[in-house]
């Protein structure tokens, strides 16, 4: 068993985003194949095959954070397109929902940046000898530079250079296995396409300073599919990068295999993206594993 802590940092409420308008959905095959099937058939052997996928475990990446922040709102004050995502957890065994579980996310800025490895992006990945306090005021600019992080990608975790810990979050699922992040829609880096990091903690204990024990039973990403990354980059500040994108079918975490490889369902006004983007996946994973994403 492995031991983390979460401080309690605040509780922000959700904010739902408001699409306005017209939807439009993933445009993936994958989703509509989904979409189709759901609505084509009812059949309790259709159901089940769907229920009893798992969700593909990756590895960790070099930055995650334990002992993050308690909290639903991720944002502080990051620019970019509002993102509500929506998360059911089930066990893929049974089909029932985990509840009480912790589920972590972390992603990078709508600039490529991770909240507490500033100065990786900036500068070739040698800490400082004195990490800066509280906040950063503006957001930084021009280029990440330096070595790209994998995001996943092995390279082993690398240890925070900044006190810095926007777009990171840890929160409990309901009795229906469900938790609603607020955050923004994730930018880019150089060697990787567009994802959002997240972990799944059971068999710990829910405390009045945070979530105390247990084991990570899943670590994965979750993607976005092209089409929609594309209307996102002719949105500021998105549009001010000029780091190449790695395109979906060309990165080297996701599988390709739709939803069960964590490629999410999106909705979100096609006239206006800006407004905001809801991505929902049930993931499905197997309490009684530790997939902690470092092997």
């Amino acid at each position: 068993m492995t031991r983390r802590k979460v401080v309690v940092a605040g509780g922000a409420a959700v904010v739902g985003v408001g699409a306005a308008g017209a939807l439009a959905m993933t445009a993936s095959a994958d989703e509509a194949t989904d979409a189709a099937s759901e609505s084509a058939s009812a059949s309790a052997s259709s159901t089940a095959e769907v229920c009893y996928k798992l969700t593909s475990e990756t590895t960790e990446g070099p930055y995650y954070i334990d002992a993050d922040k308690l909290r639903t709102d991720i944002t502080e004050d990051k620019e970019g397109i509002p993102l509500t995502l929506k998360l059911k957890v089930i066990d893929s065994e049974t089909c029932k929902p985990v509840a009480n579980a912790a589920v972590d996310i972390w992603h990078c800025d709508a600039l490529g940046y991770y909240s507490g490895y500033e100065s990786f992006s900036e500068g070739g990945g040698t800490a400082p000898t004195d990490a800066p306090s509280g906040t950063p005021t503006d957001v930084p600019t021009g280029t990440p530079t330096g070595e790209p992080p994998s995001g996943g990608g092995g390279g082993g975790h690398e240890e925070p250079t900044s006190d810095t810990r926007y777009l990171r979050g840890t929160a409990k699922t309901n009795k229906k296995g469900c938790v609603t992040f607020t955050t923004i829609f994730p930018g880019w880096y150089q060697g990787r396409c567009v994802h959002i990091h997240t972990k799944v903690h059971v068999d710990g204990e829910w405390t009045d300073a945070g979530y105390e024990g247990g084991h990570a039973c899943h670590t994965g990403q979750f993607f976005f599919d092209e089409e929609t990354v594309l209307l996102t980059e002719e949105v500021e500040p998105y549009s001010t990068s000029t780091t190449t994108r790695t395109l979906l079918t060309e990165d080297t975490i996701y599988d390709q295999s739709g939803t069960a490889g964590g490629l999410l369902k999106l909705k979100y006004n096609k006239n206006d993206i800006a407004k905001g983007v809801t991505a929902s996946i049930t993931v499905g994973v197997d309490p009684d594993a530790t997939n902690d994403g470092t092997s």
